[in-house]
């Protein structure tokens, strides 16, 4: 296959086997569909050897601290790749979006509507992407709305590859419904189209795609939470996860990625000080490549030209790296 973008160093692969359990008091065990033989090469192996990893998703990605907490980790552990986080809120694989939402002023972003200006743009070597809260348009589970997902997961995927990057899927965060906050679903069952769309992508293992699962681990998690804090919450709203949400899902990550002692953590005190500088350098570099590729979705905020926001963000690196 030709490279459109430079390839990724590759002097740090070795063989690896990812942990398909993650004991949290309890061991959660990933559905049948993640005991498929594993690709060839592991989730770590690709993060280790990337120069520049995409982050795609949506609002819960752009927010972005899951992300700033893989980055911390990284950086704890001298992986040099930079991190590029230019998820977009509101946005879908499906290509659906409700009627009247955000009411009336725009439809849902599709993803592939600015793929190709995405990796044009910031030129990845690895891709990772995290879709399925918004694909649903929280509804019940629908053959018609589950092929969209798929098709939508199938063309990023392909996308990707045909530039030579390689991509790593994360199956979508839980839908955190409760009795007195049903959240924009209503009365479906929201949780089980996202763990549809789990075993589907986890399905996708055989295939070679690279899939780490995040929503078997963080219902795990929040199930032990509540075992002893009834009240425990990931996601008040039931869509956007709070601090202890985005934390279960780095730990459902970095498990994936094969760091037992991180993702049993319960909090990411061991790289929390890296926190504020990662965050801001991923705020900046967000902002800018954003808007350099373009998208549809209003009310976004500038960002700065590119090259300016490389060179700030080149300086926190030094600062970070210096410690």
């Amino acid at each position: 296959m030709m490279r459109l973008f430079p390839a990724a160093l590759c002097s740090r692969c070795v063989p690896f086997v990812v942990a398909a359990t993650l004991v949290l008091g309890t061991t959660c065990l990933l559905p049948a569909a993640a005991e498929s033989a594993p690709p060839s090469v592991s989730p770590l192996a690709v993060v280790q050897d990337a120069n520049r990893i995409v982050i795609l998703g949506d609002s819960i990605t752009h927010d972005g601290r899951w992300v700033a907490m893989l980055a911390s980790w990284m950086e704890s552990r001298g992986m040099t790749a930079e991190v590029i986080d230019v998820a977009l809120p509101s946005e879908t694989v499906s290509g659906l979006s409700e009627d009247g939402h955000a009411g009336g002023q725009f439809p849902r972003p599709d993803l592939a509507e600015r793929l190709d200006r995405v990796l044009r743009v910031a030129r990845p070597d690895l891709v990772i992407a995290c879709y399925g809260m918004n694909c649903g348009i929280y509804q019940p589970l629908d053959d018609i709305r589950f092929a969209k997902f798929k098709a939508g997961m199938e063309h990023l995927h392909a996308t990707v590859e045909q530039t030579g990057a390689r991509i790593l899927h994360l199956t979508p965060p839980i839908y955190d419904k409760r009795p007195d906050q049903p959240g924009p679903a209503g009365d479906a069952d929201y949780d089980s189209v996202l763990e549809a769309y789990s075993t589907w992508l986890l399905s996708q293992r055989a295939d070679g795609w690279l899939v780490i699962d995040v929503h078997g681990p963080m219902k795990a998690m929040l199930a032990s939470a509540r075992a002893k804090n009834p009240l425990a919450v990931f996601a008040p709203d039931t869509v956007h996860p709070n601090d202890d949400g985005h934390w279960a899902m780095a730990r459902g990550v970095l498990a994936g990625l094969g760091d037992s002692t991180a993702a049993e953590a319960a909090t990411p005190a061991a790289f929390a000080a890296l926190l504020p500088k990662v965050t801001a350098r991923l705020h900046l570099l967000r902002d800018a490549y954003l808007a350099a590729a373009g998208h549809l979705r209003p009310g976004m905020p500038a960002g700065l030209p590119i090259d300016e926001a490389e060179a700030k963000a080149q300086a926190i690196t030094e600062s970070i790296r210096s410690r």
